[in-house]
């Protein structure tokens, strides 16, 4: 009967941590938390664009993987540029801010 409950409890054991390790993170993939924290990100750094009346939030692209951004898409001015860059960076979350966005 000792035996059976110390199987059981392994069996149990193994399994919880092969659970955990299917939701961590990889080099390439995010785990399953820094996912929706990515997403949060995103829609905040799309909303602080959208807020900006100088920017055409139509026109920029937001991608973020573990907490660095990327901008993309065409916009009027370096200025425009800067100022995507400087909205970004203050949003609470960005880590790093990568510029993709390009010129008209």
């Amino acid at each position: 009967m000792k035996q059976f409950i110390r199987f059981i409890s392994a069996f149990f054991m193994v399994l919880t941590l092969l659970i955990a390790a299917g939701c961590a993170s990889t080099q390439k993939n995010a785990g399953t938390g820094e996912y929706f924290d990515d997403t949060v990100i995103t829609t905040k750094v799309k909303a602080a664009i959208l807020h900006e009346p100088t920017l055409s939030s139509a026109e920029i692209n937001v991608e973020t993987f573990k907490g660095e951004v990327q901008l993309s898409g065409f916009v009027n001015s370096r200025a425009d540029i800067s100022k995507a860059i400087e909205v970004t960076r203050a949003v609470n979350g960005v880590r790093i801010v990568k510029n993709d966005m390009r010129l008209k």
